[in-house]
């Protein structure tokens, strides 16, 4: 399979192309060190436009790469109506990019590129799946670390096959892993009164019976943070509650962190625990008895690995020392939910390389970064 021209791309048609499409990455990744496959069920759930919350602000395509009748690659290209808001160039998306040839990527790429172009897109970034709240970035680093839920693995040869299709590097997303436990505490050792010297300062954890209310501030204190950072796209209410809806079966009010200044929500983190840890063994497509096993490892909340997907700081303490201390704060606040939840290991993740003053904080305790996804874009003349 040396050759470009015997690939065939094609947009996927059908229930039974899209089911092919979800699935795809663990039958080509099959058998590979470091590979485990997610839930096809929480494919479906990211994919899916019946039950993905992109799809309320945005539109994509799916396509398949074949191989002498046999599916080789997949690829997504899609349009966020929130990206297209934002000054500059009218700016599209590719994602969900898997295969296991270096061939078919370009092929991929080109099909992608073809489908935003007559939509007048003017430049392409990716992989995103579908969009920054998302999965994101080709694994460059890490293949052979823990996989951890909602973080993309890829072989290494995807990479530098995209930049010889003529993407260029935009930039990379680091991941770093936190162990949890006395040493980790002592990294971050922060003055007893610290608290106290920069206002009153609370934390607490989510509220069952308020959950909605809690899902917005989440979603409030994140947008507010976030914006204007490297692309990113605002979170809407539907997503968030979307995120929990899925969560509630393994989420704990543990795993919510909420810093209030003064009585005003200020910060916030949602901690997820790592789904590999209770469904690596099950083959993303568990059988029966495998969804019994599966329910009975959530209900004893058999996890001992999580990761901090969402962490904001309210812009209005920029230039403040509050916006220097509230992350440290939060991370000391994990710590010490640690002793009361069973996480060995928490990863802090999509950390952009050029944000410096988060990763000096980070690397406080976890020096170096486990994992790197690097994101790519072209421009479309």
């Amino acid at each position: 399979m040396s050759f470009p021209t015997q690939i065939t791309v094609s947009p996927v048609s059908g229930s039974r192309q899209l089911s092919l499409f979800i699935k795809l990455p663990r039958i080509l990744y099959d058998g590979l060190p470091g590979y485990c496959p997610p839930l096809d069920l929480e494919e479906r759930d990211l994919l899916s436009p019946k039950k993905s919350p992109f799809f309320e602000h945005g539109f994509a395509c799916y396509f398949l790469a074949w191989h002498n009748g046999k599916p080789i690659g997949r690829i997504s290209a899609q349009i966020d109506a929130f990206v297209l808001q934002q000054t500059g160039p009218r700016t599209g998306f590719f994602g969900a990019l898997d295969t296991a040839e270096p061939a078919c990527i370009a092929p991929l790429l080109d099909a992608a590129t073809a489908w935003l172009k007559t939509r007048g897109v003017e430049r392409i970034r990716g992989p995103w799946t579908l969009n920054s709240n998302g999965q994101s970035g080709v694994m460059i680093e890490g293949q052979h670390e823990i996989p951890m839920i909602g973080t993309p693995w890829h072989p290494t040869s995807i990479g530098p096959a995209i930049e010889q299709a003529g993407f260029q590097k935009a930039v990379d997303l680091l991941s770093y892993r936190m162990e949890t436990g006395p040493q980790a505490e002592r990294a971050n050792q922060i003055p007893a009164n610290l608290r106290q010297r920069l206002g009153s300062i609370t934390m607490r954890g989510l509220r069952p019976k308020h959950i909605a209310e809690d899902a917005e501030i989440l979603r409030e204190i994140y947008n507010d943070a976030w914006a204007d950072t490297w692309g990113n796209v605002p979170l809407t209410s539907n997503e968030v509650r979307s995120l929990l809806k899925a969560l509630k079966p393994i989420l704990r009010p543990e795993q919510y962190v909420l810093a209030e200044v003064e009585g005003e929500p200020a910060a916030i983190a949602l901690v997820v625990p790592n789904m590999f840890d209770v469904s690596k063994d099950l083959n993303g497509a568990p059988s029966p008895l495998g969804w019994l096993k599966l329910g009975a490892r959530i209900l004893r909340h058999d996890f001992h690995s999580a990761r901090v997907v969402l962490l904001g700081v309210r812009k209005k303490y920029l230039g403040t020392a509050l916006r220097a201390m509230l992350p440290v704060l939060i991370i000391d606040e994990l710590m010490q939910r640690g002793h009361v939840l069973p996480y060995r290991t928490i990863e802090l993740g999509w950390v952009l390389e050029t944000h410096e003053g988060l990763r000096k904080l980070i690397e406080r305790i976890a020096p170096t970064p486990y994992k790197r996804h690097r994101m790519y874009e072209k421009t479309l003349a």
